[in-house]
């Protein structure tokens, strides 16, 4: 399981270890991925997903997960979201 938020396609990121010797060495810095269950209005169910808490709070600023996968780019999200936003896309077209 790769270490990238579903949502918001944070991901890994590389630098240093700086000592008081200022010696460096690689070290990674990882997002705070956490398992969480969000509820999709428009569908009508929960969708689980391994979101950042970043990401989290970007979705509850924009008003919910329905909104936030609308409105954001396919590049950034994860296939199961991607597949989420086109059951989306198909009840809001169904709607219209």
């Amino acid at each position: 399981m790769s270490r990238i938020c579903e949502l918001t396609g944070k991901g890994r990121q590389v630098g240093n270890n700086v000592s008081h010797a200022n010696n460096k060495t690689k070290r990674l810095f990882l997002p705070n991925l956490q398992n969480v269950t969000l509820m999709s209005e428009a569908l009508d169910r929960s969708i689980r997903f391994r979101v950042s808490t970043n990401g989290l709070r970007s979705v509850e600023h924009v008003g919910g997960l329905d909104n936030w996968l609308l409105k954001s780019a396919d590049t950034k999200l994860s296939p199961r979201a991607l597949k989420v936003k086109r059951e989306l896309a198909k009840k809001q077209a169904a709607a219209a």
